[in-house]
């Protein structure tokens, strides 16, 4: 089996930075497309930002010039730098990585809020 833990989350104020860590854990062969995506109260989970195993990256047009992924495939981890936070980032962000064996796997997620 495999496993995804999130770190990093917290409290920031409007303007403040960030950095989300996705380590991948397990009986891992590859690790395809990883991803970013958040779930904020009453709404539906959407994706941010995602990375191929080559390194090509895109984002949701809201976090273009504020957030960047990356990824490690030494230490299978995925991180998410966020600076410029603003309240409207407020959510639970989750890490999903498809998996060469497994399949697609989701973290538990962790808790950014954005407010002063």
């Amino acid at each position: 089996q495999v496993q995804l833990v999130e770190s990093g989350g917290g409290l920031v104020r409007p303007g403040g930075s960030l950095r989300l860590s996705c380590a991948a854990s397990g009986n891992i062969f590859e690790i395809y497309t990883m991803g970013w995506y958040r779930q904020a109260p009453g709404k539906a989970r959407d994706e941010v930002a995602q990375i191929t195993n080559g390194g090509a990256t895109n984002y949701v047009d809201s976090v273009k010039g504020r957030f960047t992924v990356s990824r490690d495939n030494a230490k299978n981890t995925m991180y998410l730098q966020m600076d410029n936070l603003k309240p409207e980032d407020t959510a639970v962000y989750y890490c999903n990585a498809n998996f060469r064996n497994f399949g697609r796997r989701w973290g538990q997620g962790t808790q950014v809020t954005v407010s002063s």
